[in-house]
This record gives structure tokens, C-alpha cells and sequence, in this order.
């Protein structure tokens, strides 16, 4: 390893360690927990158990639940992962060679910036792939086994949801190159952390906000008053009222139950009952545009940081 492979090793090795470590860690904890787990529910029929509306032996209920527990932890720990690459890797990254001025002493070892930035910026890249791959997969190995059960952790939730998959692994890369652009803007080290935190943490609220609005839900439809079919593992989007000629309207025109119920509809000519789900197949969608945006800002930051990069440097 010679060269700005080399250099870049030396100033992020702690860093790239620590992370190997907490991973080792990680995963040493989850399969402990996860053998648990397969131990506790071994032996049971837990096709019953699945979705809002499932029965589960006791037993099973109570290992279940205490894994449970354990997935959100670790899920919030992925959630929050993004934001501390961004914010601990990505705005140091160069922000703090230029605040401290020890960039002009790099350009003289004969490196030039391309060679320089894409080194430093690669092992970076490299090692958050790496974490955040591991990290999501841990969270997705652990669930499995419990997916979708009842009272449990089902796909939408954002410990699933926004804590693996490939969209993980896309937005700890969005976070390290926003923490990097950031960085050579503003060129001081804890105001960029603080604005990074802010687009980082920005950016996965609006996505999550309008998750809804990317995917157009199925409707389940029944006639009259007629039992509504089981939830399941669906992800609810609400009801509606439909009529004759198939319009839908708003729940708020009948909230009643039973006879009381079959009356309003009748005023209101409803003549039937439409719930908009998202099927649990739909896991992949949301994944899709997650990862796809934030794969596309990530590269349009990395380039934006290059292209300053030789303006200001090369």
C-alpha cells in the first residue's frame, strides 16, 4: 500500500477499525440473541401467527417479544447510522484538512487532488459500505425468523423498512458524501457535523413522509356490509365508502358500527366498503425509490465536491 492509498489509510484506519469492531461486536450479539430466539420458538406452528390479526402459544408470544425488543434497538441503531457516518466521517473528511490547513502540505508530496480526494473518498466509501451492509443484514437476519408476526415488527416499520435493505446501504453513502460536501463548503469542522445531522436527518423525514405517495395502494373491496377482509401483514392506507358508480368517499361520513352503520350507508347510498393496503410485497417499491434517490444525490454531491475540489485546488 504506497502512494494516497496509503496516506488515506493512515488518517482514517482508526475510524475503519472502530467500525470493524462494532460490527464484531454486533454481530456476536445478535446471533447470541438470535440462537435464543430459535431455541425459544423451536417446535411451534407459527403460521398462524402472522399478521395483525394472528394467535400465538403463549410461549413462542413471550420469545417473540423479547426479540422484538432487541430488533428495534438494533434498527434504531441502523436508522441513526447514516447520520453518524455523515456526520463523524463525511464532514472531517476534508473540512478538516482545510480548516486546519494541513491540505497544503498533502498537495506538495508530489499527490495531486483527483488522486488525493478520490483515495480518501474511496477507503471512506468503501468501509460504509461495508458497515452498513453488515449492520442491515444483521437487522434482516434477526427478523426474519419473526417477520410480520403479531404485535411484532412488521416490513413498513422504519426499523425494517429504513434500517435494511439496499436503501440502508444507499443512504449511509448519501450521508458521507452530503458530510463530505458539507465539509468543503463550509471548511469548519463542527458547523458542517451540525448541517450534515440536519440534511441527513432532513432528507429520510421527507422521504418517509411521502413514502405513501410513491406507490398507489390496492383496494380491497367488499359489497355492503359485508365482514372486511383480514388486514394480515398489509400496510393500512385508510377506508373508504364507495358508490354505485364508484366513487369513494371519505370514512368521515360513517363513523358508526353495526346497524347504526348499515343506516348511514343507506342514506349516503354506499354500497360498499374499500380498504387501501399496501401488500407486503410492496417492501421491495419502497426500497427501490429509496435506494435510487439516494443513490442519485450521493453522485450528484460526490461530483459537486470534485468539481470545487479542482476549482479551488487543482
Amino acid at each position: 500500500m504506497t502512494g494516497t492509498l496509503w496516506l488515506a489509510w493512515r488518517q482514517q484506519r482508526l475510524l475503519v477499525l472502530t467500525g470493524a469492531l462494532l460490527v464484531t461486536l454486533c454481530t456476536i450479539w445478535v446471533a447470541l440473541r438470535r440462537a435464543d430466539l430459535i431455541g425459544a420458538i423451536d417446535g411451534y406452528d407459527l403460521s398462524q401467527c402472522k399478521g395483525w390479526n394472528g394467535t400465538c402459544p403463549p410461549e413462542a408470544y413471550g420469545a417473540m417479544s423479547e426479540s422484538n425488543t432487541g430488533i428495534r434497538i438494533l434498527g434504531a441503531i441502523g436508522l441513526a447510522l447514516p447520520a453518524a457516518i455523515g456526520m463523524f466521517w463525511g464532514a472531517p473528511l476534508i473540512g478538516r484538512e482545510l480548516e486546519s490547513g494541513t491540505i497544503k502540505v498533502v498537495l506538495t508530496q508530489n499527490t495531486g487532488v483527483r488522486s488525493w480526494f478520490a483515495a480518501r473518498f474511496g477507503l471512506a466509501a468503501l468501509s460504509t459500505v461495508l458497515v452498513s451492509t453488515a449492520v442491515a443484514g444483521l437487522i434482516a437476519w434477526w427478523w426474519a425468523p419473526i417477520s410480520n408476526m403479531i404485535d411484532g415488527v412488521y416490513w413498513y416499520d422504519p426499523y425494517v423498512l429504513g434500517a435494511s435493505g439496499p436503501s440502508a446501504v444507499a443512504g449511509a453513502l448519501f450521508a458521507l458524501a452530503a458530510g463530505t460536501a458539507i465539509g468543503l463548503l463550509v471548511r469548519r469542522t463542527l458547523p458542517a457535523m451540525g448541517m450534515t445531522l440536519a440534511l441527513v436527518l432532513g432528507t429520510a423525514a421527507v422521504l418517509t413522509f411521502f413514502h405513501r405517495d410513491f406507490v398507489t395502494p390496492i383496494d380491497r373491496t367488499t359489497p355492503g356490509m359485508t365482514p372486511k377482509q383480514l388486514i394480515g401483514s398489509a400496510w393500512s392506507a385508510g377506508y373508504r365508502y364507495l358508490t354505485p358508480d364508484g366513487r369513494q368517499h371519505p370514512l368521515e361520513n360513517c363513523e358508526f358500527s353495526g346497524e347504526q352503520l348499515r343506516r348511514c350507508m343507506d342514506e349516503h347510498g354506499f354500497v360498499g366498503r374499500v380498504h387501501k393496503v399496501y401488500p407486503s410485497s410492496d417492501f421491495w417499491t419502497f426500497q427501490a425509490i429509496d435506494t435510487t434517490v439516494y443513490l442519485l444525490l450521493a453522485l450528484a454531491l460526490v461530483t459537486l465536491t470534485a468539481g470545487l475540489l479542482r476549482r479551488r485546488l487543482g
